[in-house]
């Protein structure tokens, strides 16, 4: 049996693979890991409960592992969901199959599994993210309806489009809003113009497939052949005539928004309060690893503002 057989066949002696996200993680889906609080918590009762982290498209884990362990020395007892963002997938995949993929970020931010019970409802409706209540009694249990604090973080427009489908599948379910205290948008969110994004998109693809390419072939080369399939799957798409898949998730349920360039204007104008930290010289979603000191002193200053209320 081939190795990537292996890697996708049921174990038989219930022994988990190593993750690729490091120690604690546990695969949900090919694309959906997860990592729960530590049983002792020592947090405030301010700290977010749980982290859910989009990366950026086609980000390899151990990339978004660094942003796991910046996370975890602001905020060690908080549980974490990440989301891998594979390009070709978010292409080709419609809305409704994008978002029924992340019905499994529901259950495992919210705690509770696909049988959608009133009880369910309840919980997921008494929480203060949704109605304002600051309700924080039972702060010894960092997971209940009633004492749920989220921190979001969408990575380049790939991330936006996942998030968004996780919106879209949570306000089918229940009919409201994902609830959640503070939103870091990182590099997003961007046009959805093609053209000034096949650039990104097309480097970030041939990447990606890098490491399934012969080693001969120049980057340039992979990056031209990643290009002409993001063109002729764009040109197919406009002939059947399929909507561009906005990425511009900024103005749906946010309190609290770090962004790096566009749509701060169009949330201010909505309601939203919105905090900005510009970088200088940093390359797309380079900027925690180029920053990092001022990369997560403008986390820790938006998420204490965020929560300053509570």
């Amino acid at each position: 049996m081939s190795e990537q057989v292996l890697v996708d066949a049921v174990v038989i002696d219930n022994k988990e693979k190593p993750s690729p996200l490091g120690p604690g993680f546990k695969r949900l889906t090919e694309q959906i890991y997860l990592s729960e609080a530590p049983l002792s918590p020592t947090s405030t009762s301010t700290d977010p409960t749980t982290i859910l982290l989009y990366g950026w498209g086609d980000a390899r884990p151990k990339h978004l592992a660094k942003y796991v362990d910046g996370y975890r020395a602001l905020f060690p007892t908080a549980k974490f969901v990440v989301v891998l963002c594979p390009i070709l997938r978010c292409l080709y995949q419609t809305l409704e199959a994008r978002s029924k993929a992340m019905t499994p970020v529901i259950s495992a931010c919210f705690g509770f599994l696909d049988s959608e019970s009133a009880a369910d409802r309840k919980s997921v409706e008494t929480s203060p993210n949704n109605n304002n209540n600051n309700n924080n009694n039972n702060n010894n249990n960092n997971n209940n309806g009633t004492n749920r604090r989220i921190l979001v973080q969408v990575m380049s427009n790939t991330g936006g489009m996942y998030f968004a489908a996780t919106l879209n599948a949570y306000r089918h379910r229940f009919g409201a809003a994902l609830p959640h205290h503070m939103l870091v948008l990182d590099s997003t969110p961007g046009s959805t113009s093609f053209l000034r994004n096949a650039g990104p998109w097309s480097r970030a693809m041939a990447l990606g497939a890098s490491g399934y390419l012969p080693g001969f072939l120049p980057f340039i080369v992979t990056q031209g052949l990643a290009c002409m399939f993001l063109a002729a799957l764009h040109g197919f798409g406009w002939l059947i005539g399929a909507s561009s898949a906005a990425a511009y998730s900024v103005a749906a349920v946010n309190n609290e928004e770090l962004c790096e360039r566009g749509g701060e204007e169009a949330a201010r104008q909505r309601g939203y309060q919105v905090d900005m930290d510009m970088f200088e010289g940093t390359p797309h979603v380079g900027h925690m690893r180029l920053h990092p000191e001022q990369y997560w002193g403008a986390v820790a200053k938006t998420w204490g503002e965020a929560v300053g209320g509570l």
